[in-house]
């Protein structure tokens, strides 16, 4: 299963903050939106870093309650790692796993296209072990 797959079953909606929106702004949006990060993009809608949740509580908790008026961008991870659409999920769940990191932007001819998540994954990836374990089954019993 490839990237794409997985981004054709969930949707390319991908959720983007200003590298000058403040912390407690983008932390509201992932309370809001139910997510766990979101991409920072500046104004030509080139991805500049990510955010996630992990991140709002490291600069809180390393500066406390004043951090959340600080911009995103000073606590974004700027070097984005970043999934391809032709890229198989067990790659993308070795890299996110070596990496510890839980969402990947997708991005392909150099434009965002969609993110994922490792639960996302690991969804499409239990799926597909079902779907493998069913035909096992089918084949089996018709023989």
């Amino acid at each position: 299963m490839l990237v794409s797959q997985v981004l054709r079953a969930k949707g390319d909606l991908v959720f983007t903050a200003s590298p000058r929106d403040s912390v407690d702004a983008v932390a509201a949006m992932l309370n809001t939106r139910r997510i766990g990060a979101i991409v920072v993009v500046d104004g030509d809608r080139d991805v500049v870093g990510i955010v996630s949740e992990r991140d709002i509580v490291r600069i809180v908790a390393e500066e406390g309650a004043s951090a959340l008026a600080r911009p995103v961008a000073q606590c974004m991870t700027r070097d984005v790692i970043f999934a391809q659409p032709a890229e198989p999920i067990d790659a993308i769940l070795a890299r996110m796993t070596d990496r510890r990191i839980r969402h990947l932007p997708v991005c392909a001819d150099g434009r965002l296209i969609g993110i994922v998540s490792i639960g996302d994954l690991v969804k499409a990836k239990i799926a597909e072990t079902e779907a493998e374990a069913e035909e096992l089954r089918a084949y089996i019993a018709a023989a």
